[in-house]
């Protein structure tokens, strides 16, 4: 795996991964992706020649609508995904509202916020069109997800007090618990 056009072509041979992009489209959402852990484990996953899927604590559905940012609307439509497909533990977030919760500047898009994610490697996003072409968001390049390192973002490692959490995630994760190759870059 050496490109963008080697992750698209993974996921499209995923069918429960396709199964999870074409459920999040359904919802019609404005600069909808679903990001983060759902990408990355995929991709590591395969790096890692695993058989089973890692277990995920979430599938992330981002998406950027600044004229509603109830965060009801957020649980309404993540109880719509689970009556799709139930099994799924789904977390929608609207990044217009985001930017309050984590204590930032306003995010101009879906895209701006994922690359103020806390890892380079995580900084991902798949979204589908009505063809069921597959785009792949990398604000922070695929460098590292492919060279299986855990690094923070420049969001991040800028910023001392983000450089903690990017820290205490490091360990919350566990990521060299589950994927052996992983190397952490850490801030200090």
């Amino acid at each position: 795996m050496k490109s963008k056009e080697d992750i698209i072509g993974l996921v499209h041979t995923d069918e429960w991964m396709m199964d999870v992009l074409r459920a999040a489209r359904s919802l019609r959402l404005s600069d909808w992706w679903v990001c983060a852990g759902f990408v990355r484990s995929k991709i590591w996953d395969t790096l890692h020649e695993y058989n089973e899927r890692t277990p995920l604590s979430d599938v992330d559905v981002i998406y950027y609508d600044a004229a509603n940012v109830s965060e009801d609307l957020e649980k309404r439509l993540e109880e719509q995904l689970k009556q799709i497909i139930p099994n799924v533990p789904w977390s929608v977030k609207n990044q217009a509202r985001m930017h309050v919760v984590n204590d930032n500047p306003p995010y101009s898009s879906s895209t701006d916020a994922m690359s103020k994610f806390p890892e380079t490697a995580t900084a991902l996003g798949l979204t589908l069109d009505d063809q069921d072409h597959i785009r792949l968001a990398t604000p922070c390049g695929i460098d590292d997800v492919l060279q299986i390192i855990i690094r923070p973002t420049p969001y991040f490692s800028e910023n001392k007090h983000l450089a903690a959490i990017y820290e205490k995630r490091v360990v919350q994760k566990n990521f060299q618990g589950k994927w052996h190759k992983v190397t952490v870059i850490h801030t200090t």
